[in-house]
């Protein structure tokens, strides 16, 4: 199990519905949140050591949204 965290902009729990389906779809991630209150707007993702952090930049890219790992 791997922690992975990402600056996004995704900023309200809007956006978050959005990114939802996007972000269950990759069935490495086991858990994930975004703490909208920060202004880095930090996607913390909780997955398997197979995940590669391009596969979540890529997936939220088609969601529409920005991350970049940290």
């Amino acid at each position: 199990m791997e922690t992975l965290k990402f600056k996004t902009n995704i900023k309200c729990s809007g956006c978050i519905a959005t990114a939802t389906p996007f972000l269950n779809n990759i069935p490495e991630i086991s858990k994930w949140e975004v703490d909208t209150d920060t202004p880095e707007k930090i996607l913390t993702i909780e997955a398997s050591d197979e995940l590669n952090a391009d596969t979540v930049v890529s997936t939220l890219e088609k969601a529409g949204y920005v991350a970049t790992i940290l």
